[in-house]
């Protein structure tokens, strides 16, 4: 196993039997030296620990992810895409609006509105 580590993020790499390495955990900012998971919960992103713990994330750590990802890809040859490249992608998401969850049709105050008056 190896790790590359910077900024207070790492990624995992773990050697194939044809002696070729192979990314096990992708790049993440670590917590207490772990890897957490982000998550998108649609108002805001959080870290989620393997404790169960759930750590809103800071405006830094994200620019850190996003540079330790960057200059990892660039280490490695690795393309990045479009959605890689605004900002950071995260391992989990929720958001608003979901068919069957609460929020999932806005009141007469959300969106446009035609108006009756020209």
């Amino acid at each position: 196993m190896v790790r590359a580590e910077n900024y207070g993020c790492a990624a995992e790499f773990r050697k194939t039997p044809d002696g070729r390495y192979q990314m096990t955990l992708l790049p993440a900012i670590l917590v207490n030296n772990q890897f957490t998971r982000l998550w998108d919960a649609g108002y805001q992103k959080f870290l989620l620990a393997d404790d169960g713990r759930k750590i809103p994330a800071l405006a830094t750590q994200l620019a850190s992810l996003r540079k330790f990802n960057e200059e990892l890809r660039a280490a490695l040859g690795i393309p990045t895409y479009y959605n890689e490249a605004i900002g950071s992608t995260c391992h989990v998401s929720t958001y608003d609006r979901v068919k069957g969850r609460p929020g999932a049709v806005p009141d007469e105050s959300v969106g446009a509105r035609s108006s009756e008056q020209h």
